[in-house]
C-alpha cells in the first residue's frame, strides 16, 4: 500500500537500534514495551510530525517485534498498515491484519501486537479530549465511560475519504509554515470523520442548542459592538469553552469569532455612513469608536468588505441628500 503518509522531511530515525525508536515512541505516540528476537539486529526507521493535537508517525523495526502496553490512557491509537502483516490479539481472540487495513485502540483496551519484520505502519495519536470536545460542541451524547470505538478493525474502503484526508494533513505538516488555526480546523475535521464514519457509544441526535448559543452571542455582539469582547467572555455567556465557540462560529458563521466581530462592527460603521440620520463628526472618530485604532487598516478591510472606502461612502451620502433636497 503505497501512500504519501510522511516521508523524508519528517525522519527521525533511520536504520537506528530498535530499542532507541521504542524509547522516543513512548515519549510522543504511546507508552508502551517491545519484544525482538534475541539473535537479530534490526534497523528500526521512524518518521514523526505534531500537528496541533495530533501525533503523526510512521514506524517500522526491521524484524518481528511484539508490542504491548497495558492500555493508552489518554488516548486513541489510529493504526494503518502500510506493508507485511500483524497479528492482533483480544482476550483469547487473534485476528491478522493486512495491507488497507485500519485498526482502532481505545484508550482503555490492553495493546497486543506483533508485527513481521517487513511491517510498516501509520499511527495517528488522537486525544481523548479532541473527541469530548467535539461531542459536546454537537451536544451529543456520551456514555459515562466516556468516547468509544465499538468496532477496531475496518477496510480502508469502508471509511471512505479517511486516508486521504490523512494524506493531506501529513502534506500539511510537512510543506507549510505551522498555521495553528489551519491545523485545529484539520483535526476537528478528523475527529467529525472519526466519529461519524466509525461505530462509537455516542448518541449523535441533532439538537437545537448549538444553533441557540450562536443565537445568543450574536445578539449579545451586536449589543456590544463599541466595547472590548474576547472570546472567554463570550464562551461564558453560553457555558461552553473557547474551543467549542470557535466551532459555532466556524458552523454558523464560517469566520472566527475574531473574524465575525470586526465584520459586524465594519457593518455598524457602514450603516452609520450611510444613513442620513447618524451623526457623523469625522471618521478617524468614528472608527475609534468601534474599536479600530489603526486606521489605515481600518479603511483597507472596509474597502474589501464594501468595495469603497469609507470616505466615499459619506461622500455618496452626501451626494444623495443633497440631491433629494
Amino acid at each position: 500500500m503505497h501512500t504519501p503518509l510522511l516521508g523524508q522531511r519528517s525522519e527521525v530515525f533511520n536504520q537506528a537500534d530498535p530499542h532507541v525508536v521504542s524509547l522516543y515512541v513512548n515519549q510522543h505516540v504511546g507508552s508502551h514495551c517491545i519484544q525482538l528476537p534475541k539473535a537479530s539486529r534490526p534497523l528500526a526507521h521512524l518518521s514523526h510530525r505534531t500537528f496541533a493535537e495530533l501525533d503523526l508517525c510512521r514506524i517500522t523495526y526491521g524484524a518481528p517485534v511484539r508490542v504491548v502496553s497495558p492500555a493508552l490512557e489518554r488516548c486513541f491509537h489510529l493504526q494503518v498498515l502500510l506493508a507485511g502483516h500483524c497479528l492482533w490479539r483480544r482476550g483469547r481472540e487473534e485476528h491478522f491484519l493486512a495491507p488497507g487495513e485500519l485498526l482502532l485502540i481505545n484508550p482503555d483496551e490492553p495493546v497486543d501486537l506483533t508485527y513481521s519484520a517487513d511491517c510498516e505502519k501509520f499511527i495517528v495519536k488522537i486525544p481523548v479530549r479532541l473527541l469530548t470536545d467535539l461531542c459536546e460542541q454537537q451536544r451529543w451524547t456520551v456514555p459515562s465511560p466516556g468516547v468509544r470505538f465499538l468496532q477496531n478493525r475496518y477496510r480502508l474502503d469502508d471509511v471512505q475519504g479517511l486516508v486521504s484526508l490523512l494524506c493531506m494533513i501529513c502534506h500539511e505538516a510537512e510543506e507549510f509554515e505551522p498555521q495553528p488555526v489551519v491545523q485545529a480546523h484539520y483535526t476537528q475535521i478528523i475527529a467529525s470523520k472519526l466519529l461519524c464514519l466509525i461505530k462509537t457509544n455516542v448518541q449523535q441526535t441533532q439538537q437545537a442548542a448549538p444553533t441557540l448559543n450562536f443565537q445568543r452571542v450574536a445578539e449579545y455582539i451586536e449589543r456590544h459592538l463599541r466595547q472590548a469582547l474576547d472570546t472567554d467572555t463570550l464562551a461564558s455567556l453560553v457555558n461552553v469553552s473557547p474551543r467549542t465557540l470557535y466551532g459555532l462560529f466556524e458552523r454558523n458563521a464560517q469566520a472566527s469569532p475574531a473574524d465575525y466581530i470586526r465584520q459586524r462592527r465594519l457593518a455598524r460603521v457602514h450603516a452609520c455612513l450611510s444613513d442620513p440620520q447618524c451623526t457623523v463628526r469625522s471618521l478617524s472618530e468614528l472608527a475609534m469608536d468601534y474599536g479600530f485604532m489603526h486606521l489605515g487598516r481600518f479603511s483597507d478591510q472596509y474597502r474589501k468588505q464594501f468595495g469603497q472606502l469609507p470616505s466615499e461612502t459619506l461622500r455618496q451620502r452626501r451626494c444623495d441628500v443633497a440631491k433629494n433636497g
